[in-house]
């Protein structure tokens, strides 16, 4: 899988952080962010930081995973409800799937999602792992 290096570049803020946009005419967040406000087609959107804790609300496991990522299968994808009430769809790290439960607590953390060999890009995103109390 050939990556570009300027598109990581370019996109560094959404892998490395929980950067969303916010609409300044109704105040909905949006995770990835927007450019215009789905709810009411407002251009005046800002950046803002979202939590880096929620709980999971559901999720699933996925088996078959696409080439470059088969050393991390099986895949657990969530949706977690951010402690602000966002949601953000994201992959699940440091658990195995039958120890996953609805309602779990979970905390953001920068992981690699990929590698293209010894001679290529390393990348890293944003995933979830559970917080153990």
């Amino acid at each position: 899988m050939r990556v570009s290096p300027a598109r990581l570049w370019r996109e560094q803020i959404y892998h490395y952080r929980l950067v969303a946009s916010m609409c300044r005419k109704c105040g909905r967040k949006y995770f990835p962010p927007k450019v215009i406000c789905p709810n009411c087609k407002n251009r005046d959107m800002e950046k803002i930081e979202l939590p880096k804790q929620g709980t999971v609300v559901t999720y699933t496991v996925i088996h078959t995973v696409p080439r470059g990522f088969r050393e991390y299968a099986p895949l657990i994808i969530a949706l977690v409800k951010l402690d602000d009430g966002t949601k953000v769809l994201a992959p699940l790290t440091d658990i195995q799937p039958n120890e996953v439960k609805i309602g779990m607590r979970v905390e953001a953390t920068l992981r690699k999602i990929f590698d293209e060999g010894s001679e290529g890009l390393i990348a890293y995103a944003i995933k979830f792992r559970p917080i153990y109390e």
